[in-house]
């Protein structure tokens, strides 16, 4: 089984290639969407997104200065003899320091500065393997994130309706075109996970009914790239199902600004690897 030390230094690989590089199912929707913006603005936001994912890249440097927060998704199957959730939280410190990230960490009630990054472990059982998934959100987006207990009548039409009043509350400031990540059922926690969960799936596919349908209606807004206006509010719908109570619907909904900042890492022939996520 890895050792400690090489699966925190992998982690911190993970963290500087999420921050810097954008994933390549990003980077082919942006370039669709800058081929059919009829608006030049439209056209100038989504070349100049493209520039920098290439300066980022090519400088080692983050796509965004907001660094944001770090949300792990571990799938484990047999047990290492260290302390998974210290080691990830001393990855991200280490990572804040050598990288560098901005120091986003504030204490919730004094707001003074805390050093060692704003993340999350969220920790699943598997039958072998380890695999940590990495997602990177900006406050923007976190400060968009909704959880809605609806009537369970008309399931569709209300999920669609309320994603998309999310969508023209929050315009600009989600800096768009976004991903959007749907979780509907299961009890309310689970809920948002599963949000969350969906925006660490790529681009690409056939999309179900009613995400094509969410997407369609978004990009139908006209709030554009960076909310200047234009035919790119979206670029992908995912949407996580679980069974719920009769009584209730819960739907939850989290965005992921344009560049889609995710890591994946993965345990092969007894070597931590970070992938194409």
């Amino acid at each position: 089984m890895i050792g400690e030390r090489e699966f925190r230094g992998c982690v911190v690989e993970l963290v500087r290639r999420a921050e810097t590089r954008s994933p390549a199912d990003i980077r082919r929707a942006l370039e669709r969407c800058a081929r059919s913006e009829r608006s030049k603005i439209a056209r100038l936001q989504l070349r100049q997104m493209l520039e920098n994912l290439r300066l980022a890249e090519e400088l080692g440097a983050p796509i965004c200065q907001d660094t944001g927060t770090l949300s792990f998704f571990v799938r484990l199957g047999k047990r290492p003899d260290f302390d998974i959730v210290r080691s990830i939280g001393l990855a991200v410190a280490q990572a804040e320091e050598e990288i560098p990230l901005r120091v986003n960490g504030v204490d919730p009630l004094s707001r003074r500065p805390v050093r060692g990054g704003v993340w999350s472990v969220h920790l699943e059982l598997a039958e072998e393997g380890l695999e940590v998934g990495l997602l990177v959100k900006g406050a923007g987006t976190e400060n968009f994130s909704r959880l809605f207990m609806l009537p369970p009548s008309e399931p569709k039409e209300r999920i669609c309706e309320t994603v998309l009043g999310v969508l023209s509350e929050a315009r600009g400031k989600i800096c768009p075109p976004v991903l959007v990540g749907i979780g509907v059922g299961g009890d309310p926690s689970r809920t948002v996970l599963m949000s969350r969960l969906a925006l660490m799936r790529r681009l690409g596919g056939s999309p179900g009914r009613l995400e094509g349908l969410i997407a369609r209606r978004a990009n139908s807004l006209g709030i554009g790239p960076m909310g200047l206006g234009g035919r790119c509010t979206v670029l992908g719908v995912r949407v996580e199902v679980a069974p719920t109570h009769t009584a209730c619907l819960p739907v939850a909904v989290s965005f992921q600004c344009w560049p889609g900042r995710r890591g994946l890492a993965r345990l092969e022939d007894g070597r931590m690897e970070v992938i194409e996520p």
